[in-house]
């Protein structure tokens, strides 16, 4: 139990303001699927690296970096709860496409390696646990579920 209660902010009393806040939330948002996007395809990038022919894993890291980073950006922007879903459903997208076989035989993230697999299950749980974690918090400074 904290010491000093938190205080949170009044709400906006003008319409500029209640406008100006809105828009922020929205390019919020948009930076939020914007960098899901980003940290799908960076981990497809870096899942093949190989230091001296073996696979290094260095995808998984900055996947779950990634996660965790979007999912309080999300959150500290958009001020809703649901706004844990703007990074990881691109994320989520894009890395479902990457592991499907194209019709000539293309496949950007293989599930016979380690890496491809540890990628794609530290990916989906690190939004799953975030996503949970926020859902059995309360509310605070000011943000509504």
């Amino acid at each position: 139990m904290p010491l000093v209660e938190e205080e949170t902010a009044p709400p906006p009393s003008s319409t500029a303001h209640r406008l100006l806040d809105l828009g922020l939330r929205a390019a919020g948002g948009i930076v939020s699927v914007s960098g899901g996007m980003l940290a799908a395809v960076l981990g497809l990038v870096l899942a093949p690296v190989r230091v001296d022919g073996r696979l290094i894993g260095v995808a998984v890291p900055v996947t779950i970096a990634a996660a965790i980073v979007l999912s309080w950006f999300a959150y500290a922007t958009v001020g809703r709860k649901w706004a844990l879903a703007l990074p990881a459903l691109p994320w989520f997208a894009l890395t479902a496409v990457a592991a499907v076989r194209t019709a000539e035989g293309d496949l950007l993230l293989t599930g016979d390696n380690w890496v491809g697999l540890a990628t794609i299950a530290t990916g989906a749980m690190t939004f799953a646990v975030m996503a949970f974690r926020r859902i059995l918090s309360p509310p605070q400074g000011g943000h509504q579920g």
